[in-house]
């Protein structure tokens, strides 16, 4: 995946990375301690890792001691990964390892030592053969993918534009960039099926944001870029598009405007 990261992405990252720490489902945690083996460390491969909120959220939920593969592109974000201490739930260390992986070329022998497979709001920027590729690869191990997007978005107060734009933004998800065609808000059902085709059961879970007055600043941020992926897929929608954000900007920071913004999780495996 060739896709050039903004200067601000890490930030982001940041940003949300409390809202996805309580969206993700602990259900499917605990069915992943099951499948764990006993005794001896736990190998987990992390696919497109970020900064490693993943290894943060879920390391101290697992027994330790445990080695964290982090498979990403970009350097800059390895780095910030692998600077922050990890401890497991019985307080083991966590060991990192970083590496320099393009998810869309995922090889089964990339996985080979692993015990468990996480990723985490990725499926939803690959097409449908790289989720093909990603499933293959990951075959033979239980694997957790967590936050995907599903295409929904609960506004309160609604607001009659509301639909539109969520509209225009899903199909912006599923744009087609230098050839590929991503699979967007469909990434995680999509997954799932290529999981159960191989005889391999799913377990799906919901994992919804849910924003109110204390997460103001996430919602404010979300919003841009929101509205301004619905603006590029529909350019007609842009004088619309003004008096909606400053609306719902002033919303959020007088603490009235809530959004539910859905996501699956599945574990496979």
């Amino acid at each position: 995946m060739t896709t050039q990261l903004p200067p601000d992405f890490a930030d982001w990252l940041r940003l949300r990375e409390p809202a996805d720490a309580a969206a993700r489902s602990a259900d499917l945690v605990d069915a992943v301690r099951r499948r764990l083996p006993a005794g001896r460390p736990v190998v987990v491969h992390d696919l497109g890792s970020g900064t490693g909120s993943m290894a943060r959220w879920l390391a101290p939920r697992l027994p330790g001691p445990q080695r964290w593969v982090l498979h990403e592109r970009d350097p800059d974000l390895l780095a910030l990964a692998a600077a922050e201490p990890v401890l497991a739930a019985d307080g083991s260390p966590v060991t990192v390892q970083t590496r320099d992986s393009d998810i869309t070329r995922l090889a089964g022998a990339d996985l080979a030592d692993a015990h468990l497979v996480t990723a985490s709001a990725l499926l939803d920027m690959l097409t449908a053969g790289e989720v093909e590729r990603v499933v293959a690869a990951c075959a033979g191990h239980p694997t957790l993918f967590a936050l995907s997007v599903v295409g929904r978005v609960e506004f309160t107060p609604a607001d009659p534009l509301d639909a539109g734009f969520t509209a225009a933004f899903n199909a912006h998800q599923r744009r087609t960039v230098a050839g590929r065609t991503l699979l967007g808000p469909d990434a995680a059902r999509v997954a799932a099926a290529a999981f159960r085709r191989r005889g391999i059961e799913v377990a799906v879970r919901s994992s919804p944001w849910r924003l109110g007055p204390e997460q103001a600043a996430l919602t404010a941020e979300w919003l841009a870029g929101w509205l301004d992926a619905a603006v590029e897929e529909r350019p007609d929608l842009a004088p619309a598009a003004e008096a909606y954000r400053r609306r719902r900007l002033a919303e959020a920071a007088a603490g009235g405007l809530r959004v539910v913004l859905h996501h699956d999780d599945l574990l496979a495996g």
